[in-house]
């Protein structure tokens, strides 16, 4: 039987790479970024709009109607940098940054729950890269990445530790390393595949060193 795979994530190579190998295991999946990117075959495109509670039940239900059912949703944060004097940064794009970045998963991680747990079964990923992003030696440091970074472990970390009654898995993958998506995607889905019950409710640590230990 087909599974119903969505990916979900802010446009980048971890997002792209993720999908590319969950590829590999369906003839078409569901794929939802933002900012949103013009896709093709075998990816199936979905809008989202993160600061809208509304838009992430739309979501899910999209994903369920073009899959039929949802057996993997995959959450991929690749936190972007805000690099500039903190002076500079006017209250809009901090409003669109926390909406679409912070919030945004909040409301969709609601909405997936609610569905596997009616569901009574599949798996809900949460991918995180925590690699420093790049930037010039003269660039301002970083004021957004680490927040961005450390909400999104927060809401794994709480979702994990509630993970126990479910009907469904609950997984968490995180990575320090910089330009090794394809490697850290197959290492994701090497996981998902296992399908071991042991596996849930746990992070998965990605690293050169020691590539599968967990």
């Amino acid at each position: 039987m087909t599974r119903g795979i969505l990916v979900v994530g802010n446009t980048g190579p971890l997002s792209l790479a993720i999908a590319m190998e969950a590829a590999k295991r369906v003839q078409e999946l569901a794929v939802a970024w933002f900012p949103p990117r013009q896709v093709e075959p075998p990816f199936l495109p979905l809008e989202w709009n993160p600061s809208s509670p509304i838009s992430a039940k739309s979501l899910v239900l999209g994903a369920q109607n073009r899959l039929e059912k949802i057996d993997e949703a995959i959450l991929v944060c690749a936190p972007p940098a805000l690099r500039k004097d903190l002076a500079q940064v006017s209250p809009q794009e901090l409003d669109s940054l926390m909406d679409d970045h912070i919030k945004g998963w909040w409301y969709l991680a609601r909405e997936l729950v609610s569905a596997l747990r009616s569901r009574k079964a599949g798996t809900l990923a949460l991918v995180l890269s925590e690699a420093p992003a790049q930037g010039n030696k003269d660039d301002p440091e970083d004021l957004m990445g680490p927040v961005i970074g450390s909400a999104f472990r927060s809401l794994a970390q709480g979702l994990l530790a509630s993970s126990y009654a479910d009907p469904f898995r609950t997984l968490a993958f995180s990575t320090t390393d910089v330009g090794d998506d394809g490697a850290y995607a197959a290492f994701v889905y090497k996981i998902i595949d296992e399908d071991n019950k042991r596996n849930s409710g746990k992070w998965h640590k990605y690293g050169k060193v020691g590539l599968f230990g967990r």
